[in-house]
This record gives structure tokens, C-alpha cells and sequence, in this order.
């Protein structure tokens, strides 16, 4: 995945909402924080993964993978906060012996631990439990750079539109 091309598509992004929505003064490191986790509720609900009582399948592949990348664009936008643009290559390390539930909390814990300590350790540990959470959703890494691109695309168009 060419991480250095989506912090750029991000960077373009967060700077044309930041001035379209005059935020350019604001921190906005907890509102995207919680928005990420949000996002991250979001995509669960659309596995469906831990809800046990229920017999309804999953959304299709493509609805949670755009769903994903929704989570994806909060990752880099919150590395750009921090200043981790540099950053290259974030690798997932393929662990497939836990469950999507589990990979999820532990998504959640290592937002939580990023959140408390911003350090660049934290965000590649938060960015690596997410690329491990795509595998264990059957997602490539060219899957996702795909969808994001898509999704980009989709997420200016929201903003000329009032969104």
C-alpha cells in the first residue's frame, strides 16, 4: 500500500475542509479520535461479527469495505496531526489466530492508547491492528488503496455539495 500517496490525498483533503469549514486554528485531535472510533462501530455493525443473537448475514464485502476506508481516511488524518507523514510503510502482521471480535477490541484499545500517548509508536501499533483487522476481512492492501481512492473522491464531492 503507497502510504506516502495516501497521507498526500489526505493532507489535499483535511486542508480543503479545514479552510472550506474555517478550522485552520482548531485542534481537532479529539474530534477525530471519536470519529474514528465511530467509524470503527460503524464497520462492526456492518460484519456483524458479535452480534450472536442474530441470524442476518453480514453486509456485502463492498459495503464494509468502503466502511473501512472510512476508518482509514481518520488514521491518516490524525498521523498528519501529529506530524507521522514520513512514514512509509506500515506493515500488518498477518496474525489470522484471533477473532474479527477480538481484532476489534483490540482496534479500539490501541485507538484509546493512541489517544492518551500521541507518540509515533502508538500510531504505527493503532495503524498495523487496523491493516490486521482488513486480512481478517479478507481485504488486500491494494483493495483498500483502491476503495480509498474511490472514497476520496466521494468525500470531496460531499463537501461541494454541502455535506
Amino acid at each position: 500500500m503507497n502510504v506516502e500517496k495516501l497521507f498526500s490525498m489526505q493532507k489535499a483533503l483535511d486542508q480543503h475542509i479545514e479552510k472550506k469549514h474555517n478550522l485552520q486554528e482548531e485542534n481537532l485531535f479529539n474530534r477525530k479520535v471519536l470519529a474514528l472510533l465511530v467509524e470503527i462501530g460503524e464497520l462492526a455493525n456492518e460484519t456483524r461479527c458479535f452480534k450472536f443473537w442474530s441470524v442476518k448475514p453480514s453486509s456485502e464485502q463492498s459495503v464494509i469495505l468502503e466502511e473501512f476506508v472510512d476508518g482509514v481516511h481518520f488514521i491518516l488524518s490524525l498521523g498528519l496531526e501529529k506530524g507521522f507523514q514520513e512514514i512509509t510503510e506500515i506493515l500488518a502482521s498477518e496474525n489470522k489466530h484471533v477473532s474479527i471480535t477480538d481484532q476489534f477490541l483490540y482496534v479500539f484499545e490501541a485507538i484509546q492508547q493512541f489517544s492518551g500517548n500521541p507518540s509515533k509508536d502508538t500510531y504505527i501499533t493503532m495503524f498495523q491492528a487496523y491493516l490486521d483487522l482488513a486480512i481478517l476481512l479478507g481485504f488486500s492492501h491494494k483493495d483498500i488503496e483502491d476503495a480509498y481512492m474511490k472514497k476520496n473522491e466521494v468525500n470531496y464531492e460531499r463537501q461541494k455539495q454541502g455535506y
